[in-house]
């Protein structure tokens, strides 16, 4: 019997299958286990993290990403994994006037988007950000699959008209985790649009 190692595979399946192999001492007869992976999409890790609530919303957004076995968040764009030279505005503001700074961060981004299954991002109706605004627009215009992502608390809260028409869906945060991407939809927003 094969042993299958399913430690770095999300599993949908183990399969035994009976063989039947011919060598040199005749014939053998065994059953073979193999994994069916679960089918994975990557992600771009659209969020705001300039406030602390941002922050609270990004690292449960984080988790529920993580959790989801039809993600593969470790091939997945995480922009706070690739500013440019590793540098976080947040913790060195000195760089909020390198110009070269903002377009390589800026050009990384749109990179993750264009090169990721689906443009996701952490939405909060009462602290939208501005760059998550210019971003669902561009994946939108790529013809990505686009999902707004809304902190249940905030759920039904009003959301801007440009967001609305971008998101192909919206989920609430505790929806995340068990979401099937491999099966998408579309829905509707079910809170006010301005």
């Amino acid at each position: 019997m094969v042993k299958v190692s399913t430690k770095y595979t999300r599993v949908k399946e183990i399969v035994k299958e009976p063989f039947e192999e011919i060598d040199s001492k005749g014939i053998k007869v065994g059953v073979r286990e193999f994994v069916v992976p679960v089918p994975q999409k990557t992600y771009y890790h659209g969020a705001g993290w300039f406030t602390l609530k941002q922050e609270k919303a990004y690292d449960e957004f984080s988790k529920a990403l993580e959790d989801n076995a039809t993600l593969d968040s470790e091939n997945s764009y995480v922009p706070l994994k690739h500013q440019y030279k590793g540098i976080r505005v947040d913790e060195h503001p000195e760089y909020l006037h390198d110009k070269e700074w903002a377009m390589a961060t800026f050009n990384g981004d749109l990179v993750g988007i264009k090169t990721s299954d689906i443009a996701m991002f952490c939405y909060l109706p009462t602290e939208e950000d501005i760059g998550c605004g210019m971003e669902i627009g561009y994946a939108k215009a790529l013809g990505k699959y686009v999902v707004l992502v809304i902190p249940d608390e905030e759920y039904g809260e009003p959301i801007n008209l440009m967001s609305f028409g971008g998101a192909d869906l919206v989920l609430k945060m505790s929806e995340l985790a068990n979401f099937d991407f491999n099966k998408p939809e579309f829905n509707f927003y079910n809170g006010a649009i301005y």
